[in-house]
Parts: structure tokens; sequence; C-alpha cells
């Protein structure tokens, strides 16, 4: 069955009370997206950045009438608003229909990550299957290449890993494919457990994961921690992360753009002998071992 869609610009406003009232109104799901093509990276465990421009789309059942949809809103949302836009959608699974475009992409010399069912490019890679679902993290990102491919560079056999805000579970489940003994997944989020479970267990990892919401990390001791969010988040977790890697032990954090890469640098100097490892696209990998205290 095809669906309305309805969708307004909505600038600088809050869209909170707007989503509020487009359910009042009998809205099936409502999504935000950027209006100015400004990024966001993945976010902090339990952050949910938005963009400064928004444009908010609703779906709404066929049989919606759009003039008395439109009269209502009215009534709820700011007069600053522009009108909204409708148009009619055939029917389709819309949450997954950007899948169609996830293509095999290759990250350091072996590791592929596959959406479902296609074959890594190369017949002797190692090979992730991935469905991010609704949650973070296909690879597409720089800052998710960037981890990806040091944790392919990386030894990890044995080794205990943290990936802190673990989104899809790429980073994580990479590790194990890798040869991690025990991984531990951090996100305060539910909807990215359950993308790490599901994908872990499509990649017959799920044994080797711990998936958890608490966030603290003080009796992890772990060989190595790795942390795709963001520069603040990441300056104000370095007490915690210098407690939960081992002496000896290493740290690799990306989500950082290269303007901020000397100050995160400098949170990190007190425990780590820390420095620039990788860029792309502006974007930094900070990497190195724990120092013995």
């Amino acid at each position: 069955m095809p669906h309305l869609q309805l969708t307004i610009d909505i600038d600088r406003h809050d869209p909170e009370p707007i989503e509020d009232a487009l359910l009042e109104l009998g809205a099936l799901s409502v999504t935000l997206e950027d209006a100015a093509d400004d990024p966001v990276l993945e976010p902090a465990p339990g952050e949910t950045p938005l963009w400064p421009t928004i444009t908010v789309k609703a779906i709404f059942d066929a049989a919606t009438d759009p003039t008395a949809l439109q009269g209502a809103l009215s009534e709820r949302l700011p007069r600053t608003l522009r009108p909204p836009r409708f148009e009619t959608l055939p029917d389709k699974a819309w949450e997954r229909e950007w899948l169609k475009d996830f293509r095999p992409m290759r990250f350091g010399r072996r590791l592929w990550v596959c959406p479902d069912g296609l074959p890594a490019g190369d017949p002797d890679g190692i090979r992730i299957e991935l469905d991010p679902g609704l949650a973070f993290g296909t690879g597409t990102h720089p800052t998710t290449a960037l981890c990806l491919e040091w944790l392919e560079s990386a030894t990890l056999d044995g080794c205990s890993v943290v990936d802190y805000g673990c989104g899809s579970g790429i980073l994580a489940i990479a590790a194990a494919i890798l040869g991690a003994a025990e991984v531990r997944a951090v996100d305060i989020d539910p909807q990215a457990l359950i993308a790490t479970d599901a994908n872990a267990e499509r990649n017959g990892v799920r044994s080797r994961l711990q998936l958890t919401r608490a966030p603290d990390l003080a009796r992890s001791a772990t060989d190595v921690l790795v942390a795709n969010i963001l520069a603040g988040p990441l300056i104000e977790l370095a007490p915690a992360f210098a407690t939960a890697v081992r002496p000896g032990g290493r740290i690799a954090l990306s989500g950082i753009l290269a303007g901020q890469s000397n100050t995160v640098t400098a949170a990190y100097r007190p425990w780590f002998d820390i420095a620039l490892t990788a860029t792309r696209d502006g974007w930094t990998l900070l990497a190195g071992p724990r120092r013995a205290d």
C-alpha cells in the first residue's frame, strides 16, 4: 500500500514538539534529515547530535487528507515555519532502502565489510557480514574506516578489547574476527546493542562479545581500547580510558577533526605515548601505548 509523505523544513526550531505533533496526528514514522549537508559523526554513547538546519519527514497512511492535516498542523506548529510539502510514496521498506547502495568495502590488506549475502572482493580476505540496522556504523565514514584499518594492522591474537560507543558493532566484531579473545562492546543506546548482538551472531563471534550499557570501565584492564566517538567526549573520558587500559596496552581514538588532534592528544599524554597515526578526508586517528604508572 502506498503512503503519504509530509516534508517540512524547520531550520533551527526545536524538532521535538514538531515530532510530537506529527505523531499525535497519526504519523506512522518521523525522521530528521540534514537540510544543508552539515556532517554529524557517530555520537558519543547516549548523545543524539542534530544538524544546524533540519528537515522533518513524516509518513502517513495513504488515506490521510493532506488539506486537513496541514490545517491541523497550522494550529500546533510555529507560524514562522514554511508550509509542508506532500507526495505519495510507493510501498517499500524505507528504513532499509539506503542499503541497496551498500557494497563490499576493503580496509587494509585483508579485511572486508560486506552487506548481507555479498562476497568479499578477495576470496582470501577476512569477511565481516554487516547489517547496521538502525545503529551507527557501516565503514563508509572516514573515522570508521580509520579504526578498521588500525585494527586490521594491529596484532590482536588473544587480546582483550573494548569498543566504546559500539554502534552497529562493526569495530567489536572486526576485533573478534581478527583474533581478539574477548571483546567488550559498550553503548548506552539499546538499539546499538541490539544491532551489535545480531551482527555478532551473524559473524559467529557472539560468544566472545560482552554487550553492556554500563560505561564504567575501571575494572576492564583491557589490552586494547578503541573509541570512535567525538573529540569532546574523548577528552572527558581520558582519565577513565587510562584506568581501563593496562600498562603496555594500546588505545586508538577517532571521530577527531584535524584541528582537534592536538587538544585530544594533550588530554591523553599524561598516560599514553599517543600520536596522530592516520588521516582521511580531514579526520584523524590517534593511537599509542599506555605507559606504566
